[in-house]
């Protein structure tokens, strides 16, 4: 496994009343969160707490789109995993954010995730920056179907596949290890429309968040007096940049989560916990304000 980059030393630590009082004064904050978020509802992160990936890197776009292979590769993990994130719930973490953002303490919300479980909590200005696992799009007619409805493609035309490999660990994208497994016998179902490549509606790795979207989260920051990172290690530039572009435009960036991240260095302060465990504590300390 390949070493993780140099991360910066971490940032000042502060306690749940001093990161509170800190999002208080600045509230209503833009919060931007990542996989820590949702561990708590059964859908584990990609890295460590020193930024290291837990299992192989998950599918590139390039090889999704350039190989057969790759597609039968990813959809029939998905298959199996999938199932899943669909039954996941909100947890806490997610919970705690909404009534965050019904307090006034947080205002939009910028999530790395894929699973939708923010808006399921509750929380009214969420912006999928990665795109939604649920969704299914063709890439030749730009049709999107529910991911439930192409699920039952895949199951219909691979009988069995999923009882066959039940028990294995998911990934944050519904992909799933196997095994030795010979997905050249995986039969992949193409568009019902056009007979075009079907693509889960997220960003894969090596892709490019769409650019309505970047420049829409980008407006919120604008607008926020300050950043709240929540559950993510800012490994990706995708989340990173507006760690960046904040502290360049002087607002200060407060961390929540496990684990040092790429951002420390631009971070005011961080309060070091488990994410559901740090928002009751911030929201303990707020109601007693």
């Amino acid at each position: 496994m390949a070493s993780a980059r140099p991360l910066p030393e971490p940032a000042i630590e502060l306690s749940a009343l001093e990161l509170a009082d800190a999002l208080a004064c600045r509230a209503p904050v833009m919060v931007m969160t990542g996989a820590g978020v949702s561990t708590g509802s059964g859908i584990p992160d990609y890295r460590d707490h020193t930024g290291r990936w837990k299992r192989g890197s998950p599918m590139q776009l390039a090889e999704f789109i350039g190989s057969e292979y790759g597609r039968q590769r990813y959809w029939a993990r998905s298959l199996v995993g999938w199932r899943t994130v669909e039954r996941a719930r909100p947890n806490a973490a997610h919970r705690a954010l909404a009534g965050l953002a019904r307090q006034g303490i947080v205002g939009p919300l910028i999530t790395q995730n894929v699973d939708g479980l923010h808006q399921a909590a509750g929380s009214p200005d969420v912006l999928d920056l990665h795109g939604r696992l649920d969704r299914v799009e063709c890439r030749d007619c730009g049709r999107v179907i529910p991911r439930a409805r192409h699920q039952d493609q895949l199951e219909a035309a691979n009988p069995g596949w999923a009882e066959a490999a039940r028990r294995r660990e998911i990934a944050p994208d519904g992909d799933v290890e196997l095994g030795d497994v010979d997905y050249g016998r995986f039969v992949v179902p193409t568009c019902e429309a056009c007979g075009g490549m079907l693509k889960p509606a997220v960003t894969f790795f090596g892709e490019t968040v769409p650019t309505a979207r970047v420049e829409a989260a980008f407006a919120a920051l604008e607008a926020a007096p300050a950043l709240w990172v929540v559950g993510s290690s800012l490994m990706v530039w995708s989340g990173y940049r507006f760690v960046r572009a904040a502290a360049a435009a002087g607002k200060p960036v407060y961390l929540l989560g496990l684990g040092i991240t790429r951002g420390d260095a631009e971070a005011s302060g961080r309060h070091t916990a488990d994410c559901a465990e740090g928002l009751a504590a911030i929201s303990e300390a707020l109601a007693t304000r």
